[in-house]
């Protein structure tokens, strides 16, 4: 990109030489505030250029082109859900709100009649990952409930996911104009799978149980068997109780059936030596979070968990100087996993010996 002292030295270029073209002299003063817009107009036109490529846009830019030439819109953020438990007499009612000590809020999602102790079902105000918190974490009443003494969350939240990345939409964007979907072909279902916020990846499994049958296997949006309250939003917007009634998106006759990508666990072993300055825990830390990315780039895309792939993501943990002794689930092969089938990590082992 040629820039303002560029073109302003093109232009005195074109000056003949018997002019005074020095700088603070009447050509190079008339010459210079053109040179800066130049420069200015120079700079628009390659924004505009790069914009001319898809691949080029983020955020509401890139979900506006996406949404204009296909009508695929961003998937939104979702809601954690879960349920407490309460102690104590009387009415929750919709909206009552709980928190964790961290502040995280839930609110109640049914109105419920509770004596001495009960579940009632929750979700979280925000949107999001931040919903998603662990067993016996939201203990508190932000406003006092009366007749109510103690709450607390026997399980993890679960279903709270981030608005569809720029990566997953261009995905989207560019399965739906490579593989058409029409007349409820494969491309169709994994669109509509695809649709439904939460849902990472899926696949399709045409006449999976006879004629006029097809079997659709998610996996949610951290790549992860999906719960059971993510199937069923699936299966309630494709083709409801699989009756082929063409309620949902599938056509008249299509009895489509939903299920969640059965969870294949991941053991690794390993025998690291540390870089100066980091202690096993925080390598631990940084393998296990290097290792879940990698299973989640590979999910519902490649048939085996690679060993080598594996390495290579734990060499590229910070800390770790170099490894040895590498199992998973006790051997020294490649995991396949079918496909229905999601790598999901299991327990990490590492072994730290002396640089």
């Amino acid at each position: 990109m040629v820039d303002q002292n560029e073109i302003l030295k093109q232009m005195l270029d074109a000056v003949p030489n018997d002019q005074d073209k020095r700088a603070g002299s009447f050509m190079y003063d008339a010459l210079a505030p053109a040179a800066e817009q130049f420069a200015k107009a120079n700079d628009a036109i390659a924004s505009v250029k790069e914009k001319l490529s898809i691949e080029e846009l983020t955020g509401e830019e890139l979900a506006q082109r996406v949404r204009e030439r296909t009508g695929i819109l961003r998937r939104e953020a979702t809601n954690a859900i879960g349920s407490v438990t309460l102690t104590g007499t009387g009415t929750i009612y919709e909206g009552d709100r709980f928190e964790t000590s961290n502040g995280t809020q839930f609110r109640a999602a049914e109105t419920k009649e509770i004596n001495s102790s009960g579940d009632v079902a929750i979700e979280a105000v925000q949107a999001g990952s931040i919903g998603m918190v662990a067993a016996d974490t939201i203990t508190l009443f932000p406003v006092t409930l009366a007749g109510f003494t103690a709450v607390t969350n026997h399980e993890p939240t679960r279903d709270g996911f981030e608005a569809e990345s720029d990566t997953d939409l261009l995905q989207r964007y560019y399965d739906r104009i490579r593989t058409p979907a029409t007349s409820g072909n494969k491309a169709h279902y994994l669109n509509w799978a695809k649709e439904v916020g939460g849902v990472g990846n899926a696949r399709v499994f045409p006449l999976w149980n006879g004629d006029n049958t097809v079997k659709v296997v998610i996996i949610n949006s951290d790549r992860l068997p999906a719960s059971e309250e993510l199937v069923e939003v699936v299966q309630d917007y494709i083709d409801p109780n699989a009756e082929g009634l063409g309620n949902g998106t599938a056509p008249i006759g299509a009895h489509a059936t939903v299920a969640s990508a059965s969870g294949v666990e991941i053991d690794v072993s390993v025998t690291v030596s540390l870089s100066v300055g980091y202690n096993k825990q925080q390598v631990m830390e940084r393998i296990s979070a290097n290792l879940r990315q990698y299973l989640k780039e590979v999910a519902f895309v490649e048939d085996r968990i690679s060993v080598a792939k594996v390495g290579a993501a734990i060499l590229n943990s910070e800390g770790v100087e170099d490894y040895s002794e590498l199992l998973l689930n006790g051997d020294t092969s490649n995991v396949r996993i079918g496909e229905e089938e999601v790598a999901v990590l299991g327990m990490v082992n590492v072994n730290v010996v002396s640089g």
